[in-house]
């Protein structure tokens, strides 16, 4: 299933799909956004200053320079699956984490992007996806292109509730490994809707 640069206008309206991008602080949500995107993606992102010494953890990032204080948006259609997904990516700093919930309004999955440099800042996202029963993949952004750890290796060090969880490795700055991690979501959400649906 392809992804499309431009909406398809020929056929039938494609419907629209709402996904979460979560993870902790700098696991790199708003460029996972900006890879994908077929729009130029809506960031709400700011400086970081001295006013978050001793609040936001840098430790491993110390080069980040800004921060996402809301939400980024981005939008990409797949044409072949008739779908256009909306894109929302959630601030990752505990400070800005009362705003998860009402972006989770509407949701149908989500994609809970995780940095093994900092792998215990990605369990409360895990948790926060799992005790709300929102389906979701694990993406273990490969930063400067390398991971030193399997997917399998990261999905035991999460100990995810649901073994069929899939864990990806990706690039976030990586446009084929974005699509790729979510045409694996809506696989998972297509799967889970057969299950659950009666027919």
């Amino acid at each position: 299933m392809p992804a499309s640069d431009t909406a398809d206008t020929a056929g039938p309206a494609a419907s629209p799909v709402k996904i979460l991008v979560a993870g902790g602080f700098g696991v790199g949500k708003t460029t996972l956004v900006e890879a994908i995107s077929e729009i130029d993606p809506l960031r709400t992102e700011e400086r970081l200053t001295s006013a978050g010494v001793g609040v936001d953890d840098l430790d491993g990032i110390e080069s980040k320079t800004a921060t996402t204080v809301a939400m980024d948006f981005g939008r990409i259609t797949l044409t072949d699956a008739g779908v256009v997904l909306y894109l929302f990516g959630t601030p990752g700093q505990e400070r800005f984490w009362f705003m998860w919930d009402d972006l989770l309004y509407g949701a149908l999955g989500a994609i809970v992007l995780v940095d093994t440099r900092r792998l215990d800042r990605s369990f409360p996202a895990i948790d926060f996806f799992e005790n709300r029963g929102l389906p979701f993949v694990v993406g273990a952004n490969c930063f400067n292109g390398e991971q030193p750890y399997t997917a399998e290796e990261i999905k035991a060090a999460l100990h995810l509730r649901d073994p069929d969880t899939p864990v990806l490795l990706l690039d976030a700055r990586s446009r084929d490994d974005v699509r790729g991690c979510l045409l694996s979501l809506l696989d998972r959400l297509i799967t889970q809707a057969h299950v659950t649906v009666p027919v």
